[in-house]
């Protein structure tokens, strides 16, 4: 058993969307996620901690290992599969492992978000020049930003505003001390995404006891 892990995110996603994975599989670093898969993204202090998760996962069920990122605080991973209870027993191993309730993860705060209309020409080269993992901002456009803590949130929180509304997703960072979002859209669409990301936000915490 593994003991002192603080469990920072702990996150069930029932159905990846198909911009979400095939965002994911743009830096995956091992197995890559397909729509329609479940996954889990579980962020744990300290770092190093997740390599024994993640062995423990992968022994214990058929999970795929698609992201392990271990960083000075922070250590995460991200298992997924086609079928949720395996997911989900996955899950149940980690949480038996470190001696944590869903309820003791970190709740998700909201740092930062904002609508921006009509994106200027200018703008949008400055984003397209410094991200290149998702769609390109295109001008005229109206774009979303949101920010949370603990980062892995932002995974959930993507997921669902895709669900949610007709947006494209221009980058996603859940690695770190903040998760950062980013989606384009009509104003309308940008504003239904907002809404169902925060909505989303709210229901996890809930859930959680939070």
């Amino acid at each position: 058993m593994l003991e002192n892990v603080n469990l920072r995110v702990y996150s069930f996603i029932d159905s990846l969307q198909p911009q979400l994975a095939s965002y994911l599989a743009t830096s995956s670093q091992g197995f890559l996620p397909i729509p329609g898969d479940a996954c889990l993204w579980t962020e744990v202090a300290p770092g190093m901690a997740v390599h024994r998760l993640s062995d423990i996962a992968l022994k214990q069920t058929n999970v795929r290992l698609g992201q392990q990122v271990v960083e000075r605080s922070f250590g995460t991973m991200e298992i997924h599969y086609r079928n949720q209870s395996e997911v989900q027993a996955a899950g149940g191993a980690i949480l038996s492992e470190i001696k944590h309730h869903i309820s003791e993860r970190e709740p998700c705060k909201i740092v930062w978000k904002e609508l921006i209309r009509a994106i200027s020409p200018d703008h949008a080269t400055l984003i397209n020049r410094q991200l290149r993992m998702g769609s390109m901002m295109i001008p005229g456009k109206s774009m979303f930003i949101l920010e949370t803590e603990p980062a892995g949130y932002i995974v959930y929180a993507a997921n669902e505003a895709e669900k949610g509304a007709h947006v494209t997703l221009v980058d996603m960072k859940a690695f770190g001390p903040f998760g950062r979002l980013i989606m384009m859209g009509s104003e309308a669409e940008v504003q239904q995404a907002m809404y169902a990301a925060e909505v989303a936000i709210e229901r996890l915490n809930q859930q959680a006891g939070c």
